[in-house]
């Protein structure tokens, strides 16, 4: 089983229900939560390293 088909048979067994529905509305919300921090890394990350190599030569 591919995590697509999981994914679906996932959905599929908890959609019918109010707890299904809270339980896909929490996993939206992480993976919308998980894709926020992501672009932050990737946005910040180059800068924050540069900073950091810059203290570490001044350092050294």
């Amino acid at each position: 089983m591919t995590a697509v088909q999981f994914t679906r048979a996932w959905i599929r067994s908890h959609a019918g229900s109010e707890r299904g529905a809270n339980l896909i509305e929490y996993a939206l919300l992480l993976v919308l939560i998980a894709l926020v921090a992501i672009g932050a890394v990737a946005a910040l990350g180059n800068g924050t390293s540069s900073r950091y190599s810059n203290i570490t030569s001044q350092l050294g």
